[in-house]
């Protein structure tokens, strides 16, 4: 039996390859919402909280995550995790995985304990992802530090930051793939055959809508960070006074 699950902030269109997952009858859990998220999520946001505390903010923006990847995994941790992924992990289901944004928060923990698994890093361009609420915008929420601030937009960006930093800070499992959700919008077909390849499954193909890509363009209010440059390059996204 193979197990997948999708690493990415919220907002990053998650909810698409969720979906498709979903449709190509890999069973996603016992309750889904309207995102393709795992409910109920409480457990895990529990679990999130726990990782936090032996994140090393720096200062700044930045974080040290190293001692993570050696120090015994608390059975705290382990039995929220489960608890969580109960209805997963009890399915006898050829495929079966989940999808919940704040899986990335406790990234370098899960593929310890899950090496095998299937791994979908869906990125998307921060200057969309940061446009909307996510219960993440706040990593004070979830026991992470950084700088404070009033500011939402900036807030959204820094938690952004945080995710990649800890997914780039994280040993890559055997088993994993970068999509940008651009290319599973615009080149969906292209996308598919790689996700295709990468699981060994056929998967459905959802109706996608090219209007959900670019919309920073016509937004009125600030969208882009200088520290957002580096990440932003590396996925190909246009910086800001360069084109």
């Amino acid at each position: 039996m193979a197990l997948i699950t999708i690493i990415g902030r919220g907002h990053s269109g998650t909810r698409a390859i969720s979906h498709t997952l979903y449709t190509s009858n890999v069973y996603m859990g016992s309750m889904l919402n309207a995102s393709g998220d795992l409910l109920p999520p409480q457990a895990m946001y529990a679990a999130c909280r726990v990782f936090a505390r032996y994140v090393h903010w720096q200062g700044g923006l930045n974080w040290d995550f190293s001692a993570l990847h050696t120090m015994d995994i608390p059975a705290e941790f382990t039995d929220l995790l489960h608890e969580y992924l109960k209805s997963v992990l009890s399915n006898d289901s050829a495929y079966r995985g989940w999808k919940i944004p704040e899986t990335t928060l406790i990234y370098p923990w899960l593929v310890r304990l899950y090496p095998e698994i299937y791994y979908i890093f869906w990125v998307r361009n921060p200057r969309d992802c940061i446009l909307g609420h996510h219960i993440t915008d706040d990593l004070a929420d979830f026991g992470v530090e950084y700088p404070k601030t009033d500011d939402l937009r900036l807030r959204r960006a820094i938690s952004w930051k945080y995710q990649y930093d800890i997914v780039k800070a994280t040993p890559r499992p055997a088993k994993w793939i970068e999509v940008r959700f651009e290319d599973f919008a615009l080149k969906q077909e292209e996308t598919m055959q790689r996700l295709e390849n990468f699981l060994g499954i056929p998967l459905a193909r959802i109706i996608m809508r090219a209007d959900s890509i670019g919309r920073w363009k016509s937004d009125t209010s600030v969208n882009y960070y200088d520290f957002l440059e580096p990440m932003m390059r590396e996925y190909g996204y246009e910086i800001p006074g360069t084109s």
